[in-house]
């Protein structure tokens, strides 16, 4: 009888000291709640102490906590109902505040971001919310770092993650964008036509002063439309009032010597002729 008792109590003790001995992780940190009371203050990480039955020593984790706001309906400043979801990203601060000042430490944070999130998002106009995003996120994470720090909660990162349009305007916004590319597109094609008028009064002025680079075009733009074995032949402006110029030259030199008066003609007297020779008499010369 006694080498059993003697075999409980070490089973007992050796259940006692596995009881008293907690191994904290890095990344926690305990509360040490002796008869309810708070003893001292977090504890670890490492190899701890307690007493069994006695002390109670909840864990807390110190990483930061990514916690998904669902999506819900907003109505913007300009009267549009849009849904928006975010995500926000937590780490406790300080371990006794997180549990003694607060029950469910993420369903309260949940609750007040949707309800932040909403208020935020109501402020400003559907442009400013599609455009402004990081003064939103900004916005809302200082309200909820301001809430939480009572309860040892510090809110580090607050981002939009979706915000979901009407189809509606999303039509309208789609036929917007498509005007405004368009608007660019004509400012565009406008500001070169106007750089190409400037370049070609530049070039005329050229021109005027050099008549014979005015040829030496029009016999490039010659050769530039035979590279492709074209059986059109196209001449210039100025070559084609050169050959008017020149046949109605020619035209008038013809009627000038048509019209004019035909030449007078001279009478020669006839020449006079010997007398002619009787029988007998010598003609003497």
């Amino acid at each position: 009888m006694i080498g059993y008792v003697i075999v409980g109590l070490a089973v007992v003790a050796l259940i006692g000291i596995a009881m008293s001995v907690k191994v904290v992780k890095q990344y926690e940190r305990v509360v040490q709640f002796r008869l309810g009371k708070v003893r001292g203050g977090p504890r670890g990480p490492g190899v701890i102490f307690i007493v069994p039955f006695v002390d109670r020593v909840p864990r807390v984790s110190m990483r930061i906590i990514t916690m998904p706001i669902q999506s819900q309906g907003i109505i913007t400043r300009d009267n549009v109902s849009v849904d928006v979801s975010a995500v926000a990203y937590y780490r406790v601060d300080d371990p006794i505040a997180s549990i003694v000042a607060i029950e469910n430490v993420e369903s309260a944070i949940d609750q007040i971001a949707q309800t932040t999130l909403r208020a935020v998002v109501g402020r400003h106009t559907l442009d400013e919310a599609l455009s402004e995003t990081e003064t939103i996120n900004q916005n809302i994470r200082e309200i909820l770092d301001v809430q939480t720090k009572d309860w040892g909660i510090e809110v580090t990162v607050v981002e939009l993650k979706d915000i979901q349009l009407p189809e509606s305007m999303k039509r309208a916004m789609a036929r917007q964008a498509e005007a405004e590319r368009e608007k660019r597109a004509k400012i565009i094609a406008a500001e070169g036509e106007a750089l190409a008028a400037g370049e070609l009064a530049s070039a005329s002025d050229v021109m005027m002063e050099h008549p014979l680079a005015l040829q030496l075009r029009n016999l490039q733009t010659l050769v530039e439309l035979g590279v492709d074995k074209n059986s059109t032949v196209v001449f210039p402006a100025p070559l084609m009032s050169t050959i008017q110029e020149l046949g109605a030259f020619l035209n008038r030199e013809t009627n000038a010597v048509a019209n004019l008066p035909p030449a007078p003609t001279s009478q020669v007297p006839p020449a006079p002729t010997a007398p002619a020779a009787t029988n007998g008499e010598a003609v003497r010369s």
